[in-house]
């Protein structure tokens, strides 16, 4: 039941075997790298870029800069909710005495 699926992903024109879990793995791996080779064409036609690697790089940067940055967000939108919650709980105390 727990079989691995081999599958193949191609990413900046080079393929990569994997051995992935289950059919859901692999619809996420496949998403992913479609996004990263649209990123890649992207930076391939809006920069003078000649390494294959310093686009990937870009790529990686860019998708990594992404995650701090929702995290940041989310770390903010945290302690936003954090004190309204705080600040409700004081007025119930208040109302409750």
């Amino acid at each position: 039941m727990n079989e691995k699926l081999k599958i193949k992903i191609s990413i900046g024109g080079r393929v990569y075997p994997l051995s992935i879990n289950g059919e859901a793995e692999e619809e996420g791996m496949r998403k992913a790298a479609n996004k990263i080779n649209a990123l890649v064409d992207k930076f391939e036609q809006n920069y003078a870029v000649s390494d294959k690697q310093d686009v990937l790089a870009m790529c990686a940067l860019q998708f990594a800069s992404q995650v701090e940055i929702q995290d940041i967000n989310e770390s903010e939108d945290t302690k936003e909710a954090t004190k309204k919650i705080s600040a409700i709980n004081k007025k119930l105390d208040a109302l409750l005495k």
